[in-house]
């Protein structure tokens, strides 16, 4: 399944005025915030998100989240956000802010 570049163009409005990089990964299309990934229009559909380790947990009570898997295993720090659960723009942003925030906060690459 190919990202939804409708929400890929929802998630570059929410990122303008900042210096995000676009690169096509994982079968998606990410945004970069120094190097680091912050968020993604998922090639699964939804949201890729990238957070701080220690609110994993928290953030899954969010609707919509869930915990994102690489070969079998959940990886804190990184969670999946349903399309629907970003339908609205306000809660698209929220997710979007958080990954930005998180990658602005690790050193540059």
């Amino acid at each position: 399944m190919a990202y939804d570049e409708a929400l890929a163009a929802r998630i570059r409005e929410h990122t303008a005025g900042e210096p995000v990089v676009e690169r096509k990964m994982f079968g998606g299309l990410a945004f970069l915030l120094g190097g680091h990934m912050a968020v993604a229009a998922s090639g699964q559909g939804g949201l890729m998100v990238r957070v701080r380790p220690e609110e994993t947990a928290a953030l899954l009570k969010e609707p919509g989240a869930s915990p994102f898997e690489m070969r079998g295993r959940s990886m804190d720090g990184w969670l999946r956000v349903s399309t629907d659960a970003v339908a609205a723009e306000e809660a698209l942003g929220r997710w979007v802010d958080r990954g930005l925030a998180y990658a602005g906060s690790l050193p540059p690459k």
